[in-house]
């Protein structure tokens, strides 16, 4: 199950009202992986709670290419959700998450390491109302393109 942006906005004022810290990602997150729940859980321990925003359909096939995604971004979601680290999943069909964090202002804003030697779209956002940018290494040799790749070598 996915949140509307509503839903989250609700859920975002208690934590802040309770003095809790919100982790926010965004992807695709096509194939779920163990590469993709290592990223999550490292972010999740960043906060007391960890909200997704999942590029939908169009998004992903427009950033991904053709044949993308393979998996539809509800079901994405709801494996996304069904994850303990995961607190709140929200769908987005922007290219970037821009929008999603001048909403939910999240106090750290968590990335891929990739990010680390090219330009983060969303950092302007993050820093203009005071959050933090966070990058996580990736767990190496696990990406949702090397796993089309092998399935593909079959």
């Amino acid at each position: 199950m996915h949140w509307t942006l509503e839903q989250a906005l609700t859920q975002r004022e208690k934590l802040r009202h309770n003095g809790q810290t919100l982790v926010f990602t965004n992807g695709h997150f096509d194939l779920l992986h163990v590469g993709h729940l290592d990223y999550l859980e490292k972010a999740r321990a960043l906060g007391d709670a960890l909200f997704v925003g999942l590029n939908g359909d169009a998004s992903t096939a427009h950033l991904k290419g053709t044949g993308r995604p393979i998996v539809p971004a509800v079901e994405r979601a709801r494996l996304l959700a069904a994850l303990r680290v995961v607190d709140a999943v929200i769908i987005f069909e922007d290219v970037t998450a821009h929008q999603l964090i001048q909403a939910l202002q999240p106090d750290i804003y968590v990335k891929g390491g990739d990010y680390a030697n090219k330009p983060l779209p969303e950092r302007a956002a993050v820093e203009a109302y005071g959050g933090h940018v966070q990058l996580i290494d990736y767990l190496p040799n696990h990406s949702t393109t090397q796993l089309i790749e092998k399935i593909k070598a079959l």
